[in-house]
């Protein structure tokens, strides 16, 4: 099936359910594998590409402008629909929330984003949402009432900083709320615009044993799942990120004049550097990846040999301690390479994110959900960050990827095939029904 028949948008306005005819039964753990309404899931996805299309398979929607606006007011009205009660915090993110049968349990919460990068895929973010809402009703059509409340969430401008997310994790800070972002509003300007509070964003943050446990459904974003024909992945973590900026210093001179064996060439020390993170990050055991994003040379004349090169390094691995051994053995490859070019290296490292290791049991649990659909799994990393890698500050998480075809991400060209959402879906339900039975008090 192609990406561009997935398909069709349905017209008209969407009525709210009435309330379910069916009585509740509490959770049985003999009960049988429930099923999702894939149609209604599909359908749904659909939908949400109304706000934003760019008409080439692609979403354009930034957080906090208007066609995020419109696809968070759709989600509502679809939470509505699968009796949720839906609410906004002060930090943007939506919530819609199930009662359960015994008091006093914290909520098990699922969710993802809907907000997009610029001209992105229909898929990242909007599935995890739309299944974990499809989750919700279809225990509420089954008759199945969960121990624990259920909380649905759509978390504000995961794209563009994770504000939602980060926010309940206590890591929003007054002084990055006047920071413009892609949608060309600041977050202060765009939390107002959402229905948020940005005088007290900074002040919702969720402690450990508030939430029982979180889930969050993804498209894998790589090609691993979909190279080996694999169903399901189960994510043991979200990789953890170190950035530094790099500024190689040499000699600036005439390219005409200067011989070739009396130059202090920057940039040819910096292709020396490049080459070396590719081909020593590929050489070590383990998953760890290492890239140089942006560079640029000066003073950037043709005739000018350069002097100076300032360029990124990013590395990532889901343990911070191997992040810290990959860089110490590029710190001596570039003193071995500055030796030899006549040039100096500078290392000035500006960002930091922390891996988050999933939770063992939500592993066990998603890894147990898919078997018992006879679905194949593969335990890995996350390489790319979530809203689940903030959740974890506080509470247990777990992760479920599909395929993506192609690996491609972040693209009109991103595709998941249908029976890869609903295969996601099903997981989702599945996990949150077994994780509703286990005892999270001491997580």
């Amino acid at each position: 099936m192609d990406r561009r028949d997935f398909g069709t948008l349905l017209a008209g306005a969407i009525g709210a359910a009435a309330f379910s005819p069916f009585p509740f039964r509490p959770l049985a753990a003999q009960d049988a594998p429930l099923g999702v309404d894939g149609p209604r899931l599909r359908r749904r996805l659909d939908e949400i590409t109304r706000f934003g299309s760019t008409g080439d398979g692609g979403i354009d929607r930034p957080a906090y402008g208007d066609a995020d606006i419109a696809a968070r007011e759709y989600v509502r009205t679809v939470m509505r629909e699968a009796g949720l009660e839906p609410s906004v915090d002060a930090a943007g993110n939506i919530l819609g929330r199930r009662p359960g049968a015994e008091s006093g349990l914290p909520p098990l919460m699922a969710g993802s984003h809907i907000d997009s990068v610029p001209n992105g895929g229909r898929f990242d973010g909007p599935l995890g949402v739309l299944a974990a809402v499809e989750a919700a009703q279809r225990l509420r059509e089954a008759g199945v009432e969960t121990r624990h409340p259920l909380e649905i969430v759509v978390f504000s401008n995961e794209e563009d900083g994770k504000v939602g997310s980060r926010a309940l994790a206590g890591e929003v800070t007054a002084e990055e709320l006047d920071r413009t972002t892609n949608s060309g509003y600041t977050i202060r300007e765009g939390l107002e615009r959402i229905g948020g509070d940005p005088e007290r964003v900074t002040e919702i943050g969720r402690s450990r044993g508030d939430v029982a446990a979180f889930l969050e459904l993804h498209p894998e974003q790589g090609a691993i799942l979909v190279g080996d024909d694999l169903d399901i992945g189960v994510v043991q973590g979200i990789v953890g990120i170190k950035r530094w900026q790099v500024t190689i210093t040499g000699e600036a001179n005439h390219a005409g004049t200067t011989p070739m064996d009396q130059r202090s060439d920057a940039l040819v020390a910096a292709a020396r550097f490049v080459d070396t993170v590719h081909r020593r990050a590929r050489s070590m055991e383990g998953r760890q990846v290492a890239t140089v994003g942006r560079i640029s040379a000066h003073p950037g004349a043709a005739n000018v040999i350069p002097g100076r090169v300032e360029h990124t390094l990013e590395i990532r691995d889901l343990e911070m301690a191997k992040i810290d051994r990959v860089y110490d053995l590029l710190r001596k490859e570039a003193s071995r390479i500055a030796a030899e070019t006549g040039t100096e290296f500078e290392f000035s490292h500006y960002y930091t994110t922390h891996s988050a290791p999933t939770d063992p049991r939500l592993r066990d649990i998603v890894e147990e959900a898919a078997r018992s659909r006879d679905l194949s799994t593969l335990r890995m990393p996350s390489g790319a960050g979530h809203d689940a890698q903030s959740i974890a500050q506080f509470a247990p998480v777990g992760m479920v990827f599909v395929p993506s075809v192609g690996g491609i991400s972040h693209s009109p060209d991103e595709f998941t095939r249908p029976e890869d959402v609903v295969n996601g879906a099903e997981v989702v339900l599945g996990a949150l029904r077994a994780a509703d039975g286990r005892d999270w008090s001491a997580a």
